[in-house]
């Protein structure tokens, strides 16, 4: 039987669960959310997307016992000067909610045109053996984009319908799960990951 790796995953997102576990079950990792330890949500007090995980990627293996994954990503638009960033999740305040982000970034962006609102998603995911590993793994992808005025397609979760894809001709609510997780921040950042852990 191929052996399986355990793996807590530092997230309740559901939408982030659901693309995890389907690009990590196939690489023999035995994924748990970390709802299932009772691993308390961290205070993302960090300044960085890298450091924030971190935060999340320790408490999941102090609490579980367990080596955990955490990601923290985020959309980064350049007429914004790179807002909402670290704060993706709760741009427009708590609770969180993905159609109140995206339209108080609708609202931030009226004044610019289609065209001129460069933008890319980041990834960085941490994967640490135990609270105390003094040598984290860390990846870090960009997946570049748009932001489009009206928001286009169903599927994806967060930003993805306003997020325009030019070379694919569609927003990243309109890909299929499969073509979002090959071309994506955190899809590509996943390969990374499972190349240095050489799994």
């Amino acid at each position: 039987m191929p052996t399986t790796h355990p793996l807590v995953l530092a997230s309740g997102n559901p939408g982030k669960l659901r693309e995890f576990h389907d690009l990590l079950t196939p690489l023999g990792f035995a994924v748990r959310p970390q709802g299932d330890y009772a691993v308390p949500e961290v205070e993302e007090t960090g300044k960085t997307f890298v450091e924030n995980a971190l935060l999340k990627a320790r408490e999941a293996c102090r609490v579980s016992g367990l080596p955990s994954l955490a990601d923290d990503s985020g959309l980064e638009v350049d007429a914004l000067n790179g807002a909402p960033g670290i704060h993706s999740a709760r741009f427009a305040g708590e609770p969180r909610s993905d159609e109140a982000n995206n339209r108080k970034l609708l609202e931030a962006l009226a004044e610019i045109a289609e065209g001129e609102r460069r933008a890319r998603y980041w990834c960085v995911l941490v994967y640490l053996r135990h609270a105390d590993d003094p040598v984290p793994l860390i990846v870090q992808c960009a997946w570049e984009g748009e932001i489009l005025a009206h928001p286009r397609g169903e599927g994806g979760f967060g930003y993805d319908p306003l997020f325009w894809i030019p070379e694919c001709g569609m927003s990243a609510a309109e890909l299929s799960a499969e073509e979002k997780n090959r071309l994506s921040h955190r899809g590509r950042a996943m390969q990374a990951l499972v190349e240095r852990l050489a799994i």
